[in-house]
C-alpha cells in the first residue's frame, strides 16, 4: 500500500483533497504532487504551486496539461506563499505539501532551507482550513538533518487542542529514508 514517503504522501492526498479544493504544493519539483493535486480538486478547485527554479515551472506546465483546476504555477520562495495566495483562499486550504531538499535530477546545491521552510509551514498552518493538512518530506542530505530538526521543533510546539502532528520514518529503506510529517487542523 505504502512504498515510500511520496506513495504514503499521495494517499493522504487522496483521502483529504476533495473536487472543488483549494491546495499549496509549496515545493513544486518535477510536477508530480501538482499534477495530483490539480486532479483531485478538479473543476472549481485551485492549486497553487511554488517553486525557485523555472525549470520547475516549465516541467509542471506538461504535467497539468488538461487538468480543469485552476492551477497557478508561481515562481517564488514557499515562503512568500501567503502573499501568493488569494486572501479568500485564506483559512480554505485543504492540503499543503512540501517534499524539501533539492530538485530531483536537478542542481543538488540549490536547496530548501530551515529558516525559510520554518516561515512556509507557519503560514501554511495560518490558512488552513478545520480538517486541513499540510504533508511535509524531509530528505536527510546535510540541510535536509537542519530542516528535519526544525520541522520537529516546529510541529511539537503546536497546541495541541488545535492540531494532531504525526511523523513517519521508513525504517527499514537503504541509506537515510525520508521523514514525513502531517499536521491536521483541528479548528
Amino acid at each position: 500500500m505504502y512504498e515510500n514517503a511520496v506513495t504514503y504522501v499521495h494517499r493522504i492526498l487522496r483521502d483529504v483533497i476533495r473536487p472543488g479544493s483549494v491546495v499549496i504544493d509549496a515545493t513544486m519539483g518535477n510536477g508530480w504532487d501538482t499534477a495530483l493535486m490539480a486532479v483531485l480538486a478538479g473543476e472549481g478547485g485551485t492549486v497553487y504551486g511554488f517553486d525557485i527554479q523555472p525549470i520547475a515551472l516549465d516541467v509542471t506546465k506538461t504535467r497539468i496539461s488538461g487538468v480543469a483546476a485552476d492551477v497557478r504555477l508561481i515562481l517564488s520562495g514557499h515562503e512568500e506563499m501567503s502573499t501568493h495566495v488569494d486572501p479568500e483562499h485564506h483559512g480554505k486550504v485543504r492540503a499543503v505539501t512540501f517534499n524539501l531538499g533539492y530538485l530531483p535530477g536537478g542542481d543538488k546545491d540549490i536547496t530548501t532551507h530551515a529558516d525559510t521552510t520554518r516561515k512556509a509551514i507557519e503560514q501554511a498552518r495560518a490558512m488552513l482550513a478545520p480538517d486541513g493538512v499540510i504533508t511535509i518530506v524531509c530528505y536527510r542530505h546535510a540541510e535536509g538533518e537542519r530542516e528535519l530538526d526544525v520541522v520537529r521543533g516546529l510541529l511539537a510546539a503546536l497546541p495541541q487542542h488545535a492540531n494532531t502532528c504525526t511523523e513517519t520514518t521508513f525504517l527499514n529503506q537503504a541509506g537515510n529514508p525520508p521523514v514525513v510529517f502531517v499536521v491536521v487542523a483541528r479548528t
